[in-house]
């Protein structure tokens, strides 16, 4: 059967150097869900997927249960799972694969082949299209056996978990860099704490995307000055399920190294209650809430019942963060997860921790902040904390909400 080679060719093509001037494939692509669909013609099945530039790619199936697999060079597939899936389709998941690889698995109702497969490209767009038509069950599997290339065929190159059960969207995660513009933070050998924490959360954004079960916006994305309430405000725009506000402090005296985890202080939130309720438009105190007609007291009243529910989540989140990053053999503070008044925290229907990576005022933990490695390893520690909250989070929520 020559199906595998000719795809396999056609993938290939991409990278090898042509007359056409070589398109710059760094940035990660992403899913453009308004041109995409998948649609039934007859007994065939056609996918349109659109993305934001070209990528090297490449087909094969895989089987008990028959699946469709598209490997994609760095593809952020946020709203995948919005697409209408015809009956020939059962289950749609995409995620991170390997290293700079995505992976889109379309589960079938049963055995096809592929009839027809290119991608096009415009001025910015590329469009993967493919046809597929029904085989019998003998000769897909024998397609489905054929042993992977041996680079792609190493143990991490498993195929991705299933989509946490979100209720069909990615989980929103707001990452809050501190500080910014005229307030730069704490200082060292020429760095900022502002700088260093923009480049983080910039780097553990591209992580969380590549993962592809998360969506991510930042309170800021550039040297600029943000109110500590506005960083808030923005979450709740973005209807965040996580808010993570990352910092690395110094001391003015003594001496402390290692990652903190704070979630706000219990005897902080009657007062941050009130604060909120006296400082904050009314239609920025709770999600789908209107208190717009309410005064302080009630609007106190109904934050209190929220952060009842959210207090436990957040303490939870707090703890996955603190499990991920001992589990990574990070460097962690003695007391790796504390509690305080810190105004962004004081969200009360979002569960929002704050996550000081280190201290700028220990030679160690400098050295570590500037380190890109040691940044990707934080990346992928915390990467792995939200996940795991995610799952424990919406299985407990199921069970408090049937």
């Amino acid at each position: 059967m020559r199906m595998f080679a000719v795809l396999l060719f056609s993938v290939l093509m991409w990278l090898v150097p042509g007359p056409v001037p070589a398109q710059e494939l760094s940035a990660l692509a992403r899913l453009q869900a308004s041109g995409s669909a998948l649609a039934a013609r007859g007994d065939e099945l056609e996918l349109r997927l659109a993305l934001g530039q070209p990528v090297p790619w490449r087909l094969r199936f895989l089987d008990g249960p028959p699946r469709l697999v598209i490997d994609t060079r760095e593809v952020d597939w946020t709203g995948i799972a919005g697409l209408d899936l015809p009956e020939v389709v059962v289950a749609l998941r995409a995620g991170r694969f390997r290293a700079g690889w995505s992976r889109l698995v379309v589960e079938l109702a049963g055995p096809m082949r592929v009839v027809q497969s290119e991608m096009t490209t415009g001025a910015d767009q590329a469009v993967i299209r493919l046809r597929l038509a029904p085989v019998d069950a003998a000769a897909f599997a024998a397609e489905a056996a054929r042993p992977d290339l041996p680079e792609w065929a190493a143990p991490e190159a498993a195929e991705i978990p299933a989509p946490l059960p979100q209720g069909g969207g990615p989980i929103m995660v707001v990452l809050d860099p501190g500080h910014g513009g005229i307030d730069p933070g704490a200082e060292r050998d020429g760095q900022t704490e502002a700088a260093l924490m923009l480049t983080f959360a910039r780097e553990l954004k591209e992580v969380l995307i590549r993962d592809g079960r998360f969506s991510v916006v930042l309170t800021r994305d550039d040297d600029i000055f943000v109110p500590l309430e506005t960083r808030t405000s923005i979450a709740r725009e973005a209807e965040a399920d996580i808010f993570l506000s990352l910092h690395a402090d110094a001391l003015a005296e003594g001496e402390a190294t290692g990652a903190t985890v704070y979630t706000l202080a219990e005897e902080a939130t009657d007062a941050a209650s009130a604060a909120l309720a006296e400082r904050h438009d009314r239609d920025d105190l709770l999600a789908g809430v209107d208190l717009s007609d309410q005064d302080d007291v009630v609007a106190e009243v109904l934050m209190d019942m929220a952060r009842t529910e959210t207090g436990p989540r957040t303490d939870r989140l707090a703890q996955a963060i603190v499990g991920a990053i001992k589990a990574a053999e990070i460097r962690m503070h003695r007391r790796p997860q504390q509690s305080g008044g810190f105004s962004v925290l004081k969200s009360p229907d979002m569960p929002s921790v704050l996550l000081e990576l280190g201290f700028l005022s220990s030679a160690r933990d400098f050295s570590r902040l500037t380190d890109p490695e040691w940044r990707q390893r934080m990346a992928e520690a915390i990467r792995v904390a939200l996940v795991e909250w995610a799952k424990e989070d919406a299985a407990l929520r199921a069970l408090t909400n049937p």
